[in-house]
C-alpha cells in the first residue's frame, strides 16, 4: 500500500523528500519533539496509529518507542496551510526526547 494520492499531492517536501513533523501531547498541548517524515512514514502513521518517522542519520524508518518503549499513540494528524509541516497530536508514553527528557524543547529559553 502507499499514501493516498490526494494527501501526497498536498505535501511540500524538501529536496530529500521529507516533511517536518511536530509531535504535540494531545490533551495538554505540550510540544514534545520534531522529526522528519517521508510518504511511507506518514502512511504507516496513518494506518497503524503509531508515530513513524524517517531517521536521516540511519537512513531508515523508525517507529517511536520500538526500542525505547517511549511510544507515541497518534490521536490526530493535520497538515498546515502551506502543506509543509505535519502536526501529530499524540499520547506520549514516557520520554519523547532521545535524551530521556519528557520534551525536546526544555533546553531553556533563547530570549
Amino acid at each position: 500500500m502507499s499514501l493516498d494520492p490526494e494527501i501526497a499531492a498536498r505535501l511540500k517536501r524538501n529536496a530529500d523528500g521529507l516533511v517536518p513533523a511536530i509531535a504535540q501531547q494531545h490533551d495538554t498541548g505540550e510540544v514534545l519533539m520534531m522529526a522528519w517524515m517521508n510518504d511511507e512514514a506518514l502512511y504507516r502513521t496513518l494506518t497503524t496509529g503509531r508515530a513513524t518517522y524517517w531517521s536521516r542519520s540511519r537512513d531508515e524508518l523508525w517507529v517511536k518507542g520500538d526500542t525505547s518503549g517511549n511510544v507515541q499513540h497518534v490521536k490526530s494528524v493535520a497538515l498546515d496551510c502551506d502543506g509543509d509541516t505535519i502536526l501529530l497530536k499524540v499520547d506520549q508514553v514516557g520520554a519523547a526526547c532521545h535524551t530521556g527528557d519528557r520534551t525536546c524543547f526544555d533546553a531553556g529559553s533563547l530570549g
